[in-house]
């Protein structure tokens, strides 16, 4: 089957890209001597799972199914779990599935402590350096009351036995300079306890195959920091797995008229791509033109009267060439990454299919999703 067969709406990974990403940050960890992982918080497309496993070096999880879903796919890797807060239900298999646990606070390592250590997990605490590059405060986590991480006022040096590492998380689409900032604050507050750990994770929100990042800067921001506390340094992008990686494919259902020109599709901003909303800004259309003589606004297939694509951004508006007709597509590009994750059935809407395809536009995967995805989370 091609690409242009399938039924609309569907997430398209595009395989080519896909690995061109993976072996940038492949040569990143070889270069820089760091370990690579992808964080499943920001791209767990299912398909791909077997490209991480042969590029990188295992995941990053937020809790128990993140965990289970990477184990199901990394069988040679790392799986690293970290959770604002544990559930003791969830522990224990949380400790068999992963190699490193990650502590948000020491209340969290003290009532955990015994477990975790004599399961055999390296042990590590977040640290809250309050010091943060990112676009809005949802996104920073490093922001004035932020729960995430521990503080300097804080950190207790005393309870540090059994740990073995330090986790920082500040960074959300940011720059190499970006990290060196971030990780000066770090040296500064915590270097003293450096020398005690084994390894010290970079966290996430490094925009490494973006165009233009500094991928030289991250190296050697790696490397010094490697030759000067001795220690493993551990990398988990999420986002730049996923970057430019792929699109979602939608179906022009109606054309209506209130002023202007609305086409309605079988897909919905609120549903399907939920950063467009929240972040916010304005997904790129495929074929869209400045210049173009056609202007159009994109709704949801909802009955929430905001499920507008682009509604919060400065234009809404998407102008072509072309008239648009029912039953032509619409794709919205760059839509893999931080948008499968966050999917909902919100009004019974159907979940898009995910498809991966190769750089002819075959079909290499496919999955469907219908009514008993909605039936089964109400």
């Amino acid at each position: 089957m091609n690409v242009k067969d399938i039924k609309t709406p569907a997430y398209v990974c595009e395989e080519d890209k896909l690995v061109r990403n993976l072996e940038l940050l492949k040569k990143v960890g070889e270069k820089s001597g760091a370990k690579v992982l992808c964080a499943l918080k920001g791209f767990a497309f299912s398909f791909a799972m077997p490209y991480v496993e042969k590029y990188l070096d295992g995941v990053t999880c937020s809790g128990l199914h993140e965990a289970k879903f990477g184990a199901e796919f990394i069988k040679n890797g790392e799986i690293h779990t970290y959770s604002p807060a544990f559930k003791d239900e969830d522990f224990d298999e949380i400790l068999k599935l992963s190699n490193h646990v990650v502590f948000n606070s020491f209340s969290q390592w003290e009532k955990y402590r015994q477990k975790a250590l004599e399961s055999g997990v390296e042990c590590a605490l977040r640290i809250n350096p309050q010091s943060s590059y990112a676009p809005i405060d949802m996104y920073n986590p490093c922001a004035k009351f932020s729960r995430l991480g521990i503080t300097k006022a804080n950190f207790k040096p005393e309870l540090l036995d059994g740990i073995t590492g330090l986790h920082f998380h500040a960074l959300c689409e940011e720059s190499a300079q970006s990290l060196e900032l971030v990780l000066a604050d770090f040296e500064e507050q915590f270097k003293e306890y450096l020398p005690k750990m084994k390894w010290v994770n970079f966290g996430g929100g490094h925009h490494i195959t973006k165009e233009g990042y500094d991928v030289k800067l991250l190296i050697n921001l790696v490397r010094n920091f490697k030759a000067k506390y001795g220690v493993e340094v551990y990398l988990e992008p999420g986002e730049a797995v996923g970057w430019q990686t792929g699109y979602l494919v939608s179906s022009v259902l109606d054309i209506v008229e209130n002023e202007v020109k609305i086409a309605i599709l079988d897909t919905s901003a609120e549903a399907h791509m939920p950063d467009t909303v929240l972040m916010p800004y304005r997904p790129e259309v495929r074929g869209e033109s400045k210049n173009g003589a056609f202007s159009y606004r994109f709704g949801g297939n909802t009955c929430l009267a905001g499920d507008i694509m682009g509604l919060d951004s400065a234009n809404a508006t998407y102008k072509f060439k072309h008239e648009l007709k029912v039953g032509d597509r619409v794709i919205f590009e760059d839509q893999i990454h931080y948008t499968i994750v966050k999917n909902t059935t919100f009004n019974g809407i159907k979940l898009p299919d995910l498809v991966l395809v190769d750089k002819n536009g075959e079909v290499l995967a496919k999955k469907e999703f219908g009514y008993e995805e909605y039936r089964r989370r109400n």
